[in-house]
This record gives structure tokens, sequence and C-alpha cells, in this order.
């Protein structure tokens, strides 16, 4: 196994070891040293600080573990696209791929394995002893048909965020450990004067909502066989979670459908609700506008579960510096990149060799919790489902959203289910 030395850089970052280009595997060097690498952060998205603080950390530790190589995201390097993806798939489409490009590890990669356009990286798992260091669920998720196909750099987890000031108002001082226990706050939240005291925003935050329920009443299991193209969406424990799913929606704000992520934490930071259901990038959000008085937990009956998504990096086919991607992807494997992403993102390393210690508390708790519960992946961010599963899981939410029609949404998910999950799962 390969791990990489530790030296300074500052208060910055930490230095990866020295990689040297010419000994990664890969093909000719037609572009010399310059690494185009597809990341989704941008400039003009105050959304992404974080990640954009996170991409610009590892550029920094590959710059220091390849000398002579130029990272390049050409998207933020005057490409005028807002979009990295908009700007990626056609020249995917075209046989004009970047050294490398952003993705979320799991079911999202179907896409592109589909089409042919990534290499595998089987010899680079061996060659760096990432295997050995990256958790069994999560292996299972890059790998397909034997062949792995992207390097995860980070780890986030769904969590139930609450204001403390707030509960203690209506006092609740213990943590709801299942739904029932859950509603029943909610409820008791209402009668504190609190309106509507479950924080929601539109669009994939909703099928956040939707995941804890489903993952809540029906056990891991049941909830990953939901999103292939051979699930059965006709059950009525599926009726009776979507029920229950449609109870939580009473708790929340109106106008969830025209709030964005960040309004919903506002509200939970503001006080105007009590808990907020999102991935934990929301920490930075919250202690940004003021929230210091927080806790969090699993969705409540979900304890025994760590749900996840992550942030990873491909090698296309044909990527024109195929030693620099790999020098790249190498230095996004490492220990010393994955801590330089990492504590600038509020993600927790993909390795399980990680050092605690160089993490604050929230991370060190997700780092125990990732090595030792039984590993979940989410729809709404990639890893359990296809791009497309998840747009049609997202429209068909939305129209539930103004509509309430129960057998309506398990109708139009199961069918955008079946037409575009995966038949091989």
């Amino acid at each position: 196994m390969i791990k990489f030395g530790s030296a300074g850089r500052g208060a910055a970052m930490v230095a990866a070891a020295r990689v040297d280009p010419a000994t990664a595997r890969g093909g000719s060097d037609p572009q010399g040293d310059r690494v185009e690498v597809f990341a989704w952060a941008t400039d003009d998205d105050p959304d992404k600080a974080a990640e954009k603080a996170a991409v610009d950390s590892l550029e920094e530790a590959f710059t220091e573990a390849c000398p002579g190589q130029e990272f390049v995201n050409p998207v933020i390097a005057g490409g005028g696209q807002s979009d990295p993806k908009q700007a990626l798939h056609p020249r995917l489409r075209e046989n004009d791929p970047p050294d490398s490009f952003q993705v979320h590890p799991g079911a999202e990669l179907m896409d592109y394995i589909d089409a042919g356009q990534l290499a595998d990286l089987n010899d680079q798992f061996a060659q760096w002893g990432l295997s050995e260091v990256l958790p069994k669920g999560l292996l299972d998720a890059i790998t397909v048909n034997g062949k792995i196909y992207t390097v995860p750099v980070g780890i986030h987890r769904l969590m139930l965020w609450s204001n403390r000031e707030v509960l203690a108002t209506a006092g609740l001082a213990n943590q709801p450990a299942t739904l029932g226990e859950f509603i029943h706050d909610l409820d008791a939240l209402k009668a504190s004067g609190v309106e509507h005291p479950l924080a929601l925003g539109a669009d994939w935050t909703q099928l956040e909502l939707l995941e804890g329920v489903l993952l809540a009443e029906l056990g891991p299991e049941r909830f990953e066989s939901l999103w292939t193209a051979k699930a059965d969406w006709s059950g009525s424990d599926i009726t009776g979670a979507l029920d229950d799913y449609k109870k939580l929606l009473s708790y929340s704000n109106p106008d969830r459908d025209n709030l964005h992520w960040t309004d919903a934490a506002k509200r939970l930071s503001g006080g105007g609700a009590g808990y907020l259901f999102m991935g934990d990038w929301v920490v930075g959000e919250l202690e940004r506008d003021g929230l210091r008085d927080y806790s969090y937990q699993p969705f409540p009956g979900t304890g025994e579960t760590f749900q996840w998504l992550g942030d990873s990096f491909v090698l296309p086919k044909n990527a024109p510096n195929a030693a620099g991607a790999n020098s790249w992807l190498k230095t996004v494997g490492s220990v010393e990149g994955q801590k330089a992403f990492n504590t600038r993102k509020g993600s927790i390393p993909a390795r399980t060799d990680a050092n605690p210690a160089d993490y604050p508390p929230y991370q060190q708790a997700a780092i125990a919790d990732f090595k030792q519960l039984r590993l979940v992946p989410s729809c709404a961010h990639g890893s359990a489902c296809t791009q497309a599963v998840a747009a049609a899981v997202i429209s068909a939410l939305g129209s539930f959203s103004s509509t309430g029609d129960i057998a309506d949404l398990q109708a139009a998910i199961a069918a955008g289910v079946a037409t575009y999950g995966d038949l091989r799962s």
C-alpha cells in the first residue's frame, strides 16, 4: 500500500509526496504538462464555496506532488460556462475528453460506463493499494463487472440537524429514535409556536427526505433494491412510507418548492424551524448564518446505517495527458490529498486509514461511523441512482408537493425507475 509522507506547506495545506508522471500508468502526453480536470465548483457559484476551496487545496497538493504538471479547470479558466457538466457532455460525445472529471461515485457512473467513456482503474488501484483502504460498500459501488471506474476523494453523510435552542423552548431534550418520536417532536414544536418546524427546500432536498423515510421504514436491503429497473414499487409497505412522507411534508414550510437548500438552512439557523434533513455540507452554511448551538443525528430509525454520497474523479478513455491524469488521480487517492480536500469541504476521507485527529469533532465521529456502520447509498446524489432515475423521482416529488396524491406519486416513481434504472443491478 502506498501512503504519502507528510511535509509542510504552511497553514493552507499538507504537501503530498512527489509523483513522477512518467512512472504512472498511461499513454503519451501530447499536451505536455497540462492536466485538464473538470471540477464542479466554479468561481461564480457561491453555494459551492467550500467545494471550490476543497478543489483548490487538492490542486495545491497535486502541484506539490507532481512538479511540472499544470492543473487546469477549463470551466473556471475563462470557459464561460457556469455548469461544468453542460460543458463536459458534448466533449465526451465528440471524443474530446479532458484528462479527468468529477463524478458522484456509485450508480451515476453507469451513464459514462454504458457510453464507453471511462477507462477502468484496476491496475492503478492495485499499484496504489487503494482496494485495501476503501470500505467494501464503497468499493462495491464503484465496481462494475469486476472493473473499478473512479477514485473517491471524500464522503458526505445525510443527517438530521436541529436547532437546540428552538427544541429546548419546546421542552425537547432527547433526540428522536424512531419516526414516531420524530413526529411527536414536530407536534411539540408546533404547539410551542413554531408554525413550520421542519425546514425543507425544493428538488433533491425533498428526495433526501423521502429517502430518510424509506430507509427508516423498509430497512437497508429493501431500500437499496428500490432503485433498479427490476424494483417493485407496488407494495403496501411503499404506500405506507409515502403516507408518512406526506405527513412530514405537512410540518414543512409551504414555500418549499421555491426554496434553495441554503434558504432552508437559514430557516433552521434563524429559529424558524427546529429540524432540517440535509447532507453534512450544511455545517458551513449553519455556522456562516450564526448558528453554533446545533445537534445532529441519523434520520430517526436509521441509526445503524451510514447513508452516504461522495466526490470522486475518473479517467476518461483517450485522455490526452493520461500520465498527468494518473498523477492527478494518485494524489486524489492519497492520504494527504484527501486531507487537503476534506478539511476544506467538511466531508471525510474515503480512505479508512486517515488520522481522525486531523479533523474537527463532527468529522471524527463520521469517520468512526464510516468504518463500522452499514453503508447505504443515496439516490438524490448519484450513489444509489442513475442521473435519469434521480431526475424522474425528483420530478414526481415536485408534482406530489402540490397534489398530495400518493397513488400518482407511487406510480410515477415506479415508471421512472422502470424506465431508467440499471437492469444489471
